[in-house]
């Protein structure tokens, strides 16, 4: 069997190449690594003014009586479990499995639009009903801007996760008949159309680096949900 057909035939052939670098590691998932370093300082920055001002002016809102616990609780599990489907969905596009790991990212971006529709509901609530806004209090303020900040992320990595999955289809996909003629619908066209066919066995490793920074999405979001809505409820459980 000659070196060509191997290549083709094995999906992890095309990835060695990418393996023989000075650290070891792929530089596109070191480059990943160095960001969700940074990332993590920044949100650790967000996370403790939240904290700090929090402690200092203890008395400005009390949470509690507007925070629906149960719904967040209901968000925070499907984006945990949306860790779960990108994790196989990485595992997936390394076994060369294309259709497989398209399944399993839609369920992703599935999962993670279901999560910030019920942060879009609960922001709307807390500006309508509470009246918890970004000028309100000093509590508003580091609420908005790390929740926010955090809902944005998990936003980009749904636009990641749909441009991948845009890239896995086959290349006549975008094409549907209607009324005898064939005709792409102009939104696709226009964002996703260019990206149809373009996946390839040796994209495994952007996949996996997408997966990444989706995990470390889902993992803020526990530390997030610990430190911003459970610990206002410690003085109620008597602690």
């Amino acid at each position: 069997m000659s070196s060509h057909a191997a290549t083709t035939d094995d999906p992890h052939a095309a990835l060695e190449p990418l393996k023989k670098t000075s650290t070891g590691i792929e530089n596109k998932k070191l480059a990943m690594w160095a960001f969700l370093a940074s990332d993590c300082m920044f949100f650790g920055t967000l996370i403790s003014t939240h904290l700090i001002y929090r402690k200092v002016y203890p008395t400005v809102v009390e949470p509690t009586e507007f925070f629906d616990i149960e719904l967040t609780g209901f968000s925070s599990f499907i984006l945990l479990m949306s860790s779960l489907l990108m994790a196989l969905s990485v595992s997936a596009a390394h076994k060369g499995n294309i259709a497989g790991m398209r399944r399993f990212l839609l369920g992703t971006i599935f999962f993670g639009l279901i999560f910030l529709s019920g942060q879009v509901y609960e922001f709307n609530h807390f500006v309508k009903d509470a009246g918890l806004t970004l000028s309100s209090s000093v509590f508003g303020s580091t609420f908005y801007l790390l929740t926010g900040t955090h809902g944005v992320h998990v936003a980009l990595g749904v636009l990641w996760l749909s441009c991948w999955t845009a890239c896995s289809l086959p290349k006549d996909w975008a094409w549907y008949t209607l009324r005898g003629g064939r005709f792409l619908w102009l939104p696709f066209r226009v964002i996703f159309a260019p990206m149809v066919g373009r996946y390839k066995h040796e994209n495994a490793l952007d996949v996996e680096v997408a997966g990444l920074y989706w995990h470390f999405v889902d993992i803020v979001w526990i530390v997030i949900f610990t430190a911003v809505y459970l610990v206002e409820y410690l003085p109620i459980l008597g602690f």
